[in-house]
């Protein structure tokens, strides 16, 4: 385990499930650690106030977005657009927009760390929303690995989680979802959200590794 004492990061998404679990790392590795989400009054779609935000935070050494999972599914034909684009605002352009607002507040060494998922590489019928803002992000965060290097960038994209995010369902309809998928992964079981902060850890410990996309999906893209 990486010691981080005297590091300072911001998770953002970091009060509940991959975040979470993320902030929970990074604070028992001895960092400094600023949970933000709507729950603490910071909003990813609002892009002034959000940038206003970090710039407030002053010097820090790593960024971490995980905010912004929810979209509007169903097919193209249907879709509500209108929603689509509010999803696409909160995750995709709340993640651009909270990198180019701590870059320049990053110390050497830094790193920004965004969340996207499997479903921007996997064609799934009436996931447009998702696949479209999650594949977005992934290419865009090639690009900024090259622009803002040495500052590190990088990718973690996740399949299904086990997170508060279907604690509103009824809990046999949940188990057998859960169930059903990790009975058709290879590695048999549905992600944990420490499984996916495992893999935020590996970028921002990892000197060598900028660009990368790092799947945590149970093989849901050889599946």
């Amino acid at each position: 385990m990486t010691d981080m004492t005297g590091k300072k990061a911001i998770v953002i998404g970091g009060t509940s499930g991959i975040g979470a679990a993320v902030a929970d790392a990074l604070t028992a590795r001895g960092a400094e650690v600023v949970r933000a989400s709507r729950s603490t009054g910071v909003n990813a779609s609002d892009g002034a106030a959000l940038a206003a935000w970090i710039a407030r935070q002053g010097l820090i050494d790593h960024l971490v977005f995980t905010a912004g999972s929810q979209a509007p599914g169903g097919a193209i034909a249907s879709l509500d657009l209108d929603a689509a684009h509010a999803a696409f605002d909160t995750k995709f352009w709340g993640s651009i927009r909270a990198a180019q607002a701590a870059a320049p507040n990053l110390r050497p060494g830094g790193t920004i760390t965004f969340t996207s998922g499997f479903l921007a590489r996997r064609t799934v019928p009436g996931t447009f929303a998702k696949t479209a803002m999650n594949a977005a992000l992934e290419a865009s965060a090639k690009i900024l690995a090259k622009e803002l290097a040495p500052i590190r960038v990088n990718v973690v994209s996740p399949g299904l989680t086990e997170t508060e995010a279907y604690a509103g369902m009824d809990a046999d309809a949940r188990k057998q979802m859960l169930d059903g998928a990790a009975s058709r992964l290879p590695a048999g079981r549905v992600a944990q959200p420490q499984d996916v902060a495992a893999g935020h850890l590996f970028a921002i410990e990892t000197p060598s590794v900028t660009g990368a996309v790092i799947d945590i999906d149970g093989g849901a893209l050889i599946n």
